[in-house]
Protein backbone atom coordinates (compact mmCIF):
# COMPACT_ATOMS: atom_id res chain seq x y z
CA UNK A 1 0.00 0.00 0.00
CA UNK A 2 1.05 3.62 -0.50
CA UNK A 3 1.80 5.66 2.62
CA UNK A 4 3.80 8.75 3.51
CA UNK A 5 7.56 8.22 3.86
CA UNK A 6 7.46 9.53 7.41
CA UNK A 7 4.55 7.21 8.17
CA UNK A 8 6.70 4.31 6.97
CA UNK A 9 9.36 5.33 9.50
CA UNK A 10 6.80 5.15 12.30
CA UNK A 11 5.37 1.85 11.05
CA UNK A 12 8.87 0.36 10.91
CA UNK A 13 9.44 1.41 14.53
CA UNK A 14 6.22 -0.35 15.48
CA UNK A 15 7.36 -3.44 13.55
CA UNK A 16 10.39 -3.57 15.85
CA UNK A 17 8.26 -3.33 18.97
CA UNK A 18 9.40 0.23 19.70
CA UNK A 19 7.08 2.09 22.05
CA UNK A 20 9.51 4.67 23.48
CA UNK A 21 11.94 7.05 21.78
CA UNK A 22 14.18 9.74 23.24
CA UNK A 23 15.09 12.92 21.45
CA UNK A 24 15.16 16.63 20.77
CA UNK A 25 13.49 18.23 17.71
CA UNK A 26 14.86 20.77 15.24
CA UNK A 27 14.32 22.13 11.76
CA UNK A 28 15.40 19.27 9.50
CA UNK A 29 13.67 16.55 11.52
CA UNK A 30 10.36 18.40 11.87
CA UNK A 31 8.62 16.25 9.26
CA UNK A 32 9.36 13.17 11.35
CA UNK A 33 8.21 14.90 14.54
CA UNK A 34 5.04 15.99 12.78
CA UNK A 35 4.35 12.35 11.92
CA UNK A 36 5.23 11.31 15.47
CA UNK A 37 2.41 13.60 16.65
CA UNK A 38 -0.02 11.33 14.84
CA UNK A 39 1.49 8.26 16.55
CA UNK A 40 1.72 9.65 20.07
CA UNK A 41 -0.79 7.09 21.36
CA UNK A 42 1.54 4.27 20.25
CA UNK A 43 5.04 5.73 20.45
CA UNK A 44 5.95 7.70 23.57
CA UNK A 45 8.52 10.44 23.00
CA UNK A 46 10.74 11.53 25.91
CA UNK A 47 12.02 15.09 25.49
CA UNK A 48 15.34 15.55 27.27
CA UNK A 49 17.19 18.77 28.05
CA UNK A 50 20.06 18.03 25.64
CA UNK A 51 20.72 15.62 22.77
CA UNK A 52 23.54 13.97 24.70
CA UNK A 53 21.08 13.22 27.49
CA UNK A 54 18.73 11.67 24.93
CA UNK A 55 21.55 9.51 23.57
CA UNK A 56 22.46 8.23 27.04
CA UNK A 57 18.79 7.68 27.86
CA UNK A 58 18.28 5.54 24.76
CA UNK A 59 21.45 3.66 25.70
CA UNK A 60 20.29 3.12 29.29
CA UNK A 61 16.92 1.95 28.00
CA UNK A 62 18.65 -0.59 25.77
CA UNK A 63 21.01 -1.88 28.46
CA UNK A 64 18.29 -2.24 31.07
CA UNK A 65 15.61 -3.83 28.89
CA UNK A 66 17.62 -5.84 26.38
CA UNK A 67 15.73 -4.09 23.57
CA UNK A 68 17.11 -1.74 20.93
CA UNK A 69 17.02 1.89 22.07
CA UNK A 70 15.93 4.68 19.73
CA UNK A 71 17.05 8.32 19.69
CA UNK A 72 16.01 11.26 17.45
CA UNK A 73 17.98 14.45 16.74
CA UNK A 74 18.12 17.15 14.12
CA UNK A 75 21.01 18.08 11.82
CA UNK A 76 24.18 20.01 12.59
CA UNK A 77 24.71 20.62 16.31
CA UNK A 78 21.82 18.30 17.13
CA UNK A 79 23.59 15.42 15.42
CA UNK A 80 27.05 16.30 16.73
CA UNK A 81 25.68 16.51 20.27
CA UNK A 82 24.91 12.79 19.92
CA UNK A 83 28.48 11.75 19.19
CA UNK A 84 29.58 11.23 22.80
CA UNK A 85 26.50 9.10 23.41
CA UNK A 86 27.07 7.13 20.22
CA UNK A 87 30.70 6.46 21.14
CA UNK A 88 29.64 5.43 24.64
CA UNK A 89 27.19 2.89 23.22
CA UNK A 90 29.79 1.68 20.72
CA UNK A 91 32.54 1.00 23.27
CA UNK A 92 30.09 -0.85 25.55
CA UNK A 93 28.29 -2.77 22.77
CA UNK A 94 24.86 -1.27 23.42
CA UNK A 95 22.24 -1.55 20.64
CA UNK A 96 20.81 1.87 19.82
CA UNK A 97 19.41 3.17 16.53
CA UNK A 98 20.08 6.91 16.17
CA UNK A 99 17.83 8.71 13.68
CA UNK A 100 18.86 12.14 12.41
CA UNK A 101 17.86 14.31 9.47
CA UNK A 102 20.04 16.45 7.26
CA UNK A 103 19.53 19.28 4.80
CA UNK A 104 17.76 18.62 1.52
CA UNK A 105 19.46 17.08 -1.52
CA UNK A 106 19.68 20.46 -3.26
CA UNK A 107 21.68 21.90 -0.33
CA UNK A 108 23.91 18.92 0.39
CA UNK A 109 27.60 19.84 0.26
CA UNK A 110 26.93 23.59 0.13
CA UNK A 111 27.59 24.39 3.80
CA UNK A 112 23.91 25.10 4.32
CA UNK A 113 22.54 26.17 7.69
CA UNK A 114 23.10 23.34 10.21
CA UNK A 115 24.58 21.01 7.60
CA UNK A 116 27.16 18.46 8.76
CA UNK A 117 28.34 15.09 7.46
CA UNK A 118 26.61 13.10 10.21
CA UNK A 119 27.31 9.69 8.70
CA UNK A 120 30.97 10.53 8.14
CA UNK A 121 31.38 11.68 11.75
CA UNK A 122 29.58 8.63 13.13
CA UNK A 123 31.18 6.00 10.90
CA UNK A 124 34.12 5.13 13.23
CA UNK A 125 31.85 4.85 16.29
CA UNK A 126 28.96 2.81 14.89
CA UNK A 127 28.38 -0.66 13.48
CA UNK A 128 26.83 0.93 10.39
CA UNK A 129 25.63 4.28 9.04
CA UNK A 130 22.99 4.96 6.39
CA UNK A 131 22.43 8.17 4.43
CA UNK A 132 18.90 7.86 3.01
CA UNK A 133 18.51 9.73 -0.28
CA UNK A 134 15.64 7.65 -1.72
CA UNK A 135 12.37 7.41 0.21
CA UNK A 136 11.59 4.03 -1.36
CA UNK A 137 14.48 2.43 0.61
CA UNK A 138 13.15 3.51 4.02
CA UNK A 139 11.57 0.18 5.07
CA UNK A 140 14.64 -1.85 4.06
CA UNK A 141 17.06 0.57 5.73
CA UNK A 142 15.04 0.73 8.95
CA UNK A 143 14.78 -3.05 9.19
CA UNK A 144 18.45 -3.59 8.51
CA UNK A 145 19.48 -0.91 11.01
CA UNK A 146 17.66 -2.69 13.82
CA UNK A 147 19.00 -6.07 12.74
CA UNK A 148 22.59 -4.84 12.62
CA UNK A 149 22.27 -3.09 15.99
CA UNK A 150 20.99 -6.23 17.73
CA UNK A 151 22.76 -9.07 15.93
CA UNK A 152 26.19 -10.44 16.74
CA UNK A 153 28.07 -8.06 18.99
CA UNK A 154 25.44 -5.36 19.62
CA UNK A 155 26.13 -1.73 18.93
CA UNK A 156 24.83 1.62 17.66
CA UNK A 157 23.63 2.38 14.13
CA UNK A 158 22.97 5.82 12.62
CA UNK A 159 20.33 6.59 9.98
CA UNK A 160 20.51 10.09 8.47
CA UNK A 161 17.51 11.10 6.30
CA UNK A 162 17.76 13.97 3.84
CA UNK A 163 14.96 16.42 4.55
CA UNK A 164 13.38 16.09 1.11
CA UNK A 165 13.08 12.32 1.68
CA UNK A 166 10.75 13.04 4.62
CA UNK A 167 8.63 15.64 2.80
CA UNK A 168 4.84 15.19 3.26
CA UNK A 169 4.49 14.69 -0.50
CA UNK A 170 6.77 11.63 -0.50
CA UNK A 171 4.63 8.51 -0.90
CA UNK A 172 6.14 5.01 -0.94
CA UNK A 173 5.08 1.37 -1.08
CA UNK A 174 4.98 -0.28 2.32
CA UNK A 175 3.91 -3.69 3.62
CA UNK A 176 3.95 -4.51 7.33
CA UNK A 177 6.56 -7.13 8.30
CA UNK A 178 6.41 -8.46 11.90
CA UNK A 179 9.75 -7.88 13.59
CA UNK A 180 10.40 -11.59 14.16
CA UNK A 181 10.28 -12.10 10.40
CA UNK A 182 12.73 -9.25 9.93
CA UNK A 183 15.37 -11.60 11.29
CA UNK A 184 15.31 -13.42 7.96
CA UNK A 185 16.39 -10.28 6.12
CA UNK A 186 17.14 -12.10 2.89
CA UNK A 187 16.05 -9.08 0.85
CA UNK A 188 18.26 -6.76 2.88
CA UNK A 189 21.62 -8.48 2.54
CA UNK A 190 22.36 -6.68 -0.71
CA UNK A 191 22.19 -3.33 1.10
CA UNK A 192 25.20 -4.11 3.25
CA UNK A 193 26.61 -7.59 2.76
CA UNK A 194 29.54 -6.89 5.11
CA UNK A 195 27.29 -7.13 8.17
CA UNK A 196 26.72 -10.59 9.56
CA UNK A 197 23.01 -10.82 10.24
CA UNK A 198 23.09 -13.90 12.43
CA UNK A 199 25.27 -14.99 15.33
CA UNK A 200 28.28 -17.21 14.58
CA UNK A 201 27.80 -20.88 15.41
CA UNK A 202 30.38 -22.22 17.92
CA UNK A 203 32.78 -24.85 16.60
CA UNK A 204 32.10 -28.16 18.38
CA UNK A 205 35.77 -29.17 18.27
CA UNK A 206 36.66 -25.92 20.05
CA UNK A 207 34.12 -26.84 22.74
CA UNK A 208 35.71 -30.30 23.15
CA UNK A 209 39.19 -28.82 23.40
CA UNK A 210 38.14 -26.46 26.19
CA UNK A 211 36.52 -29.33 28.08
CA UNK A 212 39.86 -31.19 27.89
CA UNK A 213 41.73 -28.12 29.17
CA UNK A 214 39.27 -27.81 32.06
CA UNK A 215 39.80 -31.47 32.97
CA UNK A 216 43.56 -30.89 33.25
CA UNK A 217 43.37 -27.65 35.30
CA UNK A 218 44.07 -27.54 39.02
CA UNK A 219 43.64 -23.78 39.51
CA UNK A 220 40.99 -22.51 37.07
CA UNK A 221 39.79 -18.92 37.16
CA UNK A 222 36.81 -17.30 35.43
CA UNK A 223 36.23 -13.73 34.24
CA UNK A 224 32.65 -12.58 33.68
CA UNK A 225 32.71 -9.84 31.06
CA UNK A 226 30.18 -7.56 29.43
CA UNK A 227 29.34 -10.16 26.81
CA UNK A 228 27.59 -12.22 29.48
CA UNK A 229 25.39 -9.22 30.29
CA UNK A 230 24.72 -8.16 26.69
CA UNK A 231 23.93 -11.74 25.71
CA UNK A 232 21.70 -12.28 28.76
CA UNK A 233 23.80 -15.40 29.44
CA UNK A 234 23.77 -15.01 33.24
CA UNK A 235 21.98 -18.30 33.95
CA UNK A 236 24.31 -20.29 31.70
CA UNK A 237 27.35 -18.55 33.18
CA UNK A 238 26.15 -19.24 36.73
CA UNK A 239 25.72 -22.95 35.98
CA UNK A 240 29.14 -23.08 34.33
CA UNK A 241 30.86 -21.34 37.26
CA UNK A 242 29.29 -23.65 39.82
CA UNK A 243 30.16 -26.76 37.81
CA UNK A 244 33.73 -25.53 37.39
CA UNK A 245 33.80 -24.63 41.10
CA UNK A 246 36.32 -21.86 40.54
CA UNK A 247 36.79 -18.23 41.67
CA UNK A 248 35.00 -15.68 39.46
CA UNK A 249 36.11 -12.10 38.81
CA UNK A 250 33.62 -9.63 37.35
CA UNK A 251 34.69 -6.80 35.05
CA UNK A 252 33.12 -3.36 35.22
CA UNK A 253 30.93 -4.23 32.24
CA UNK A 254 30.19 -7.70 33.62
CA UNK A 255 28.26 -6.38 36.63
CA UNK A 256 25.03 -8.36 36.86
CA UNK A 257 26.36 -11.25 34.79
CA UNK A 258 27.18 -13.19 37.95
CA UNK A 259 25.80 -12.43 41.43
CA UNK A 260 28.01 -9.99 43.29
CA UNK A 261 27.35 -11.75 46.59
CA UNK A 262 27.95 -15.29 45.31
CA UNK A 263 30.33 -17.44 47.34
CA UNK A 264 32.66 -17.77 44.30
CA UNK A 265 32.80 -14.06 43.48
CA UNK A 266 36.15 -12.35 43.99
CA UNK A 267 35.07 -8.90 42.84
CA UNK A 268 36.56 -6.59 40.22
CA UNK A 269 39.75 -7.40 38.33
CA UNK A 270 42.42 -5.05 37.03
CA UNK A 271 43.43 -1.50 37.94
CA UNK A 272 41.03 -1.32 40.89
CA UNK A 273 40.59 -5.07 41.16
CA UNK A 274 40.45 -6.82 44.49
CA UNK A 275 43.50 -8.63 45.84
CA UNK A 276 41.60 -11.92 45.46
CA UNK A 277 40.86 -11.32 41.77
CA UNK A 278 44.29 -10.03 40.81
CA UNK A 279 46.21 -12.72 42.68
CA UNK A 280 43.97 -15.43 41.23
CA UNK A 281 44.66 -14.06 37.75
CA UNK A 282 48.38 -14.04 38.41
CA UNK A 283 48.56 -17.57 39.86
CA UNK A 284 45.85 -19.57 38.04
CA UNK A 285 46.76 -22.30 35.55
CA UNK A 286 43.67 -21.84 33.35
CA UNK A 287 41.95 -18.50 32.77
CA UNK A 288 38.60 -18.55 30.96
CA UNK A 289 37.34 -15.10 29.97
CA UNK A 290 33.73 -14.95 28.77
CA UNK A 291 32.69 -11.84 26.84
CA UNK A 292 35.76 -9.93 28.03
CA UNK A 293 37.98 -8.02 25.61
CA UNK A 294 40.98 -7.66 27.99
CA UNK A 295 41.01 -3.86 27.95
CA UNK A 296 43.93 -1.89 29.34
CA UNK A 297 42.02 -1.50 32.63
CA UNK A 298 41.90 -5.31 33.03
CA UNK A 299 45.13 -6.47 31.39
CA UNK A 300 47.27 -3.55 32.46
CA UNK A 301 50.49 -5.24 31.34
CA UNK A 302 49.62 -7.80 28.64
CA UNK A 303 53.12 -9.31 28.77
CA UNK A 304 52.69 -10.45 32.39
CA UNK A 305 48.91 -10.92 32.45
CA UNK A 306 47.99 -14.44 33.66
CA UNK A 307 51.55 -15.47 32.82
CA UNK A 308 51.25 -18.89 34.51
CA UNK A 309 47.96 -19.78 32.82
CA UNK A 310 46.59 -21.07 29.59
CA UNK A 311 44.30 -18.28 28.47
CA UNK A 312 40.94 -19.03 26.84
CA UNK A 313 38.74 -16.31 25.36
CA UNK A 314 35.05 -16.81 24.51
CA UNK A 315 33.65 -13.96 22.44
CA UNK A 316 31.07 -13.29 19.76
CA UNK A 317 33.39 -10.88 17.94
CA UNK A 318 36.35 -12.51 16.18
CA UNK A 319 38.09 -9.12 16.01
CA UNK A 320 38.58 -9.18 19.79
CA UNK A 321 40.50 -12.47 19.78
CA UNK A 322 44.23 -11.93 20.40
CA UNK A 323 43.77 -8.16 20.00
CA UNK A 324 44.98 -7.21 23.48
CA UNK A 325 46.12 -10.50 25.04
CA UNK A 326 47.39 -13.54 23.16
CA UNK A 327 45.28 -16.61 23.89
CA UNK A 328 46.04 -20.32 23.97
CA UNK A 329 42.53 -21.19 22.81
CA UNK A 330 39.38 -19.34 21.83
CA UNK A 331 35.77 -20.02 20.93
CA UNK A 332 33.79 -17.71 18.63
CA UNK A 333 30.10 -17.52 19.46
CA UNK A 334 27.50 -15.98 21.72
CA UNK A 335 28.23 -16.48 25.41
CA UNK A 336 24.83 -18.02 25.92
CA UNK A 337 25.23 -20.66 23.20
CA UNK A 338 28.85 -21.53 24.02
CA UNK A 339 28.16 -21.90 27.74
CA UNK A 340 25.06 -24.00 27.10
CA UNK A 341 27.13 -26.40 24.98
CA UNK A 342 29.83 -26.57 27.66
CA UNK A 343 27.27 -27.15 30.41
CA UNK A 344 25.76 -30.08 28.51
CA UNK A 345 28.99 -32.07 28.68
CA UNK A 346 30.92 -30.71 31.65
CA UNK A 347 30.94 -32.79 34.85
CA UNK A 348 30.95 -31.33 38.35
CA UNK A 349 34.43 -30.31 39.50
CA UNK A 350 35.74 -29.51 42.99
CA UNK A 351 38.68 -27.18 43.49
CA UNK A 352 38.60 -26.82 47.26
CA UNK A 353 42.34 -26.26 47.83
CA UNK A 354 42.48 -23.50 45.21
CA UNK A 355 39.34 -21.81 46.55
CA UNK A 356 40.57 -21.99 50.12
CA UNK A 357 43.70 -20.14 49.03
CA UNK A 358 42.02 -17.38 46.96
CA UNK A 359 38.63 -16.66 48.52
CA UNK A 360 39.90 -15.62 52.01
CA UNK A 361 41.75 -12.74 50.29
CA UNK A 362 38.44 -10.97 49.73
CA UNK A 363 38.10 -7.78 51.76
CA UNK A 364 35.50 -7.59 54.56
CA UNK A 365 32.18 -6.30 53.27
CA UNK A 366 31.13 -4.52 56.47
CA UNK A 367 31.50 -0.74 56.43
CA UNK A 368 33.78 0.53 59.17
CA UNK A 369 32.30 2.91 61.73
CA UNK A 370 33.42 6.49 61.37
CA UNK A 371 32.30 9.89 62.61
CA UNK A 372 32.60 11.27 59.09
CA UNK A 373 30.73 9.86 56.12
CA UNK A 374 32.63 7.38 53.92
CA UNK A 375 31.82 6.02 50.45
CA UNK A 376 31.43 2.51 51.81
CA UNK A 377 28.90 3.72 54.39
CA UNK A 378 26.84 5.44 51.68
CA UNK A 379 26.77 2.32 49.55
CA UNK A 380 26.11 0.07 52.53
CA UNK A 381 23.01 2.14 53.29
CA UNK A 382 21.86 1.84 49.68
CA UNK A 383 22.50 -1.92 49.68
CA UNK A 384 20.48 -2.38 52.88
CA UNK A 385 17.59 0.05 52.36
CA UNK A 386 16.87 0.09 48.62
CA UNK A 387 14.81 -2.71 47.07
CA UNK A 388 17.03 -5.64 46.10
CA UNK A 389 16.21 -5.31 42.41
CA UNK A 390 17.06 -1.58 42.32
CA UNK A 391 18.84 -0.52 39.15
CA UNK A 392 21.97 1.59 39.53
CA UNK A 393 23.30 4.02 36.92
CA UNK A 394 26.72 5.44 37.65
CA UNK A 395 28.79 8.23 36.24
CA UNK A 396 32.56 7.80 35.89
CA UNK A 397 35.47 8.02 38.29
CA UNK A 398 35.66 7.31 42.00
CA UNK A 399 31.86 7.16 42.39
CA UNK A 400 31.78 4.45 39.71
CA UNK A 401 34.53 2.33 41.23
CA UNK A 402 33.10 2.58 44.74
CA UNK A 403 29.63 1.60 43.51
CA UNK A 404 30.90 -1.44 41.62
CA UNK A 405 33.14 -2.45 44.50
CA UNK A 406 30.56 -2.26 47.30
CA UNK A 407 27.18 -2.95 45.67
CA UNK A 408 26.00 -6.39 44.56
CA UNK A 409 24.46 -6.68 41.10
CA UNK A 410 22.52 -9.84 40.43
CA UNK A 411 20.94 -9.61 36.98
CA UNK A 412 21.81 -8.14 33.56
CA UNK A 413 20.86 -4.50 33.23
CA UNK A 414 20.92 -3.85 36.97
CA UNK A 415 24.19 -1.91 36.59
CA UNK A 416 24.41 0.81 33.95
CA UNK A 417 27.86 2.32 33.62
CA UNK A 418 30.19 3.67 30.94
CA UNK A 419 33.08 1.22 31.01
CA UNK A 420 34.82 1.58 27.66
CA UNK A 421 34.48 5.29 26.89
CA UNK A 422 34.41 6.48 30.50
CA UNK A 423 31.81 9.16 29.88
CA UNK A 424 31.28 11.70 32.64
CA UNK A 425 27.64 12.73 32.42
CA UNK A 426 26.40 9.30 31.34
CA UNK A 427 24.62 8.41 34.55
CA UNK A 428 21.52 10.60 34.77
CA UNK A 429 20.53 10.10 31.14
CA UNK A 430 21.03 6.34 31.51
CA UNK A 431 18.95 6.39 34.70
CA UNK A 432 16.13 8.14 32.84
CA UNK A 433 16.21 5.51 30.10
CA UNK A 434 16.26 2.67 32.62
CA UNK A 435 13.35 4.14 34.56
CA UNK A 436 11.31 4.62 31.40
CA UNK A 437 11.98 1.04 30.39
CA UNK A 438 11.40 -0.40 33.87
CA UNK A 439 8.66 1.68 35.50
CA UNK A 440 8.06 -0.90 38.26
CA UNK A 441 11.65 -0.77 39.54
CA UNK A 442 13.54 1.86 41.49
CA UNK A 443 16.55 3.51 39.86
CA UNK A 444 19.38 5.14 41.78
CA UNK A 445 21.86 7.41 40.02
CA UNK A 446 25.31 7.42 41.64
CA UNK A 447 27.50 10.34 40.63
CA UNK A 448 30.32 12.61 41.70
CA UNK A 449 30.16 16.37 42.04
CA UNK A 450 32.24 16.76 38.87
CA UNK A 451 30.10 14.39 36.83
CA UNK A 452 26.84 15.82 38.16
CA UNK A 453 27.72 19.26 36.82
CA UNK A 454 27.79 17.69 33.36
CA UNK A 455 24.29 16.22 33.44
CA UNK A 456 22.29 17.94 36.20
CA UNK A 457 20.21 19.81 33.62
CA UNK A 458 18.41 16.50 33.02
CA UNK A 459 16.78 16.94 36.43
CA UNK A 460 14.10 18.82 34.50
CA UNK A 461 13.39 15.58 32.61
CA UNK A 462 13.20 13.65 35.88
CA UNK A 463 10.71 16.17 37.28
CA UNK A 464 8.58 16.57 34.17
CA UNK A 465 7.98 12.86 33.71
CA UNK A 466 7.60 12.25 37.46
CA UNK A 467 10.46 9.75 37.55
CA UNK A 468 11.37 8.52 41.06
CA UNK A 469 15.11 8.61 40.33
CA UNK A 470 17.35 9.34 43.32
CA UNK A 471 20.69 10.99 42.48
CA UNK A 472 23.30 10.27 45.16
CA UNK A 473 26.17 12.75 44.78
CA UNK A 474 29.58 11.77 46.17
CA UNK A 475 30.62 15.35 46.85
CA UNK A 476 34.29 15.56 47.76
CA UNK A 477 34.84 19.00 46.22
CA UNK A 478 37.21 17.70 43.55
CA UNK A 479 37.58 15.66 40.41
CA UNK A 480 38.31 12.74 42.67
CA UNK A 481 39.90 10.13 40.41
CA UNK A 482 42.12 12.70 38.71
CA UNK A 483 43.13 14.09 42.11
CA UNK A 484 43.92 10.54 43.24
CA UNK A 485 46.37 10.16 40.35
CA UNK A 486 47.80 13.60 41.08
CA UNK A 487 48.20 12.57 44.73
CA UNK A 488 49.95 9.28 44.01
CA UNK A 489 51.78 9.85 40.73
CA UNK A 490 52.10 13.61 40.18
CA UNK A 491 53.63 14.55 43.56
CA UNK A 492 50.45 16.27 44.81
CA UNK A 493 50.37 18.86 42.03
CA UNK A 494 46.61 19.38 42.07
CA UNK A 495 46.28 21.12 38.73
CA UNK A 496 42.71 22.25 37.87
CA UNK A 497 40.93 19.56 39.88
CA UNK A 498 39.58 21.37 42.94
CA UNK A 499 35.87 22.19 42.59
CA UNK A 500 35.59 25.06 45.06
CA UNK A 501 32.49 26.52 43.43
CA UNK A 502 28.73 26.16 43.10
CA UNK A 503 26.09 25.10 42.67
CA UNK A 504 24.48 24.13 45.93
CA UNK A 505 23.06 20.75 44.87
CA UNK A 506 20.23 20.84 47.40
CA UNK A 507 19.04 24.24 46.14
CA UNK A 508 19.55 23.05 42.56
CA UNK A 509 17.25 20.08 43.17
CA UNK A 510 14.64 22.39 44.68
CA UNK A 511 14.95 24.76 41.71
CA UNK A 512 13.95 21.86 39.46
CA UNK A 513 11.01 21.02 41.71
CA UNK A 514 12.66 18.02 43.36
CA UNK A 515 13.57 17.18 46.96
CA UNK A 516 17.14 17.88 48.07
CA UNK A 517 19.02 16.51 51.09
CA UNK A 518 22.54 17.13 52.41
CA UNK A 519 24.12 14.43 54.57
CA UNK A 520 27.38 14.31 56.52
CA UNK A 521 26.94 11.14 58.60
CA UNK A 522 25.70 7.61 58.13
CA UNK A 523 22.63 8.34 60.25
CA UNK A 524 21.73 11.33 58.08
CA UNK A 525 22.25 9.21 54.96
CA UNK A 526 19.92 6.51 56.28
CA UNK A 527 17.22 9.08 57.05
CA UNK A 528 17.54 10.88 53.70
CA UNK A 529 17.43 7.69 51.61
CA UNK A 530 14.50 6.33 53.60
CA UNK A 531 12.58 9.57 53.00
CA UNK A 532 13.48 9.71 49.31
CA UNK A 533 12.42 6.10 48.74
CA UNK A 534 9.15 6.60 50.62
CA UNK A 535 8.26 9.80 48.74
CA UNK A 536 8.46 8.00 45.40
CA UNK A 537 9.57 11.07 43.49
CA UNK A 538 12.84 12.42 42.13
CA UNK A 539 15.42 13.53 44.68
CA UNK A 540 19.06 14.54 45.11
CA UNK A 541 21.13 13.44 48.12
CA UNK A 542 24.31 15.52 48.46
CA UNK A 543 26.84 13.41 50.41
CA UNK A 544 29.72 15.44 51.85
CA UNK A 545 33.00 13.49 51.72
CA UNK A 546 36.64 14.19 52.51
CA UNK A 547 38.54 15.60 49.54
CA UNK A 548 41.25 12.93 49.78
CA UNK A 549 39.07 9.81 49.83
CA UNK A 550 40.66 7.25 47.54
CA UNK A 551 39.59 4.14 45.64
CA UNK A 552 41.47 1.14 46.96
CA UNK A 553 43.17 -0.97 45.77
CA UNK A 554 44.91 0.53 42.78
CA UNK A 555 47.48 -0.74 40.31
CA UNK A 556 49.25 1.83 38.15
CA UNK A 557 48.58 1.71 34.41
CA UNK A 558 51.00 -0.60 32.59
CA UNK A 559 52.08 -2.41 35.75
CA UNK A 560 51.76 -6.12 36.60
CA UNK A 561 48.33 -6.87 38.00
CA UNK A 562 49.57 -7.64 41.53
CA UNK A 563 51.85 -4.59 41.81
CA UNK A 564 49.49 -2.59 44.04
CA UNK A 565 50.18 1.12 44.32
CA UNK A 566 47.44 1.27 46.96
CA UNK A 567 46.41 -1.78 48.93
CA UNK A 568 42.88 -2.78 49.77
CA UNK A 569 41.31 -0.90 52.66
CA UNK A 570 38.00 0.27 54.01
CA UNK A 571 37.69 3.19 51.57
Amino acid sequence: MKIRATQAIMECLLEQGVDTVFGYPGGTILNIYDELYRYQDRIHHVLTAHEQGAAHAADGYARSTGKVGVCFATSGPGATNLTTGIATAHLDSSPVVFITCNVGENLLGKDAFQEVDSTGIAMPITKATFLVRDAATIPDVMRQAFAVAATGRPGPVLIDFLKNVTAPSQMIDYDFVPWRENRRLESLRSLNASHQLKNPEPNRQDIEKLLEMIGQAKKPFLICGGGVVRGRAHREFGEFAEKLDAPVAITVMGGGGFPGGHSLTTGMIGMHGSRASNVACDECDLLIAVGCRFSDRVALDPATFASQAKIVQIDIDRAEIDKNVLTDHHIIGSARKVLALLNEKMPQYHHDVWKQYILPMRAPSVAAESEVLTPQQILDVIQRQAPKDTMVATDVGQNQMWAIKYLHFNYPGQLLTSGGFGTMGFGLGAAIGAQMGNPDKRVIHITGDGCFRMNCHELCTVEHYHLPIISVVFNNGTLGMVRQWQNLIYDKRFSATTLDRGPDFVKLAEAYGLKGYRVRTRVEMEAALDKALADGCGAVIDCVLDIDEMVRPMVAAGSPITDFLLKEGTT
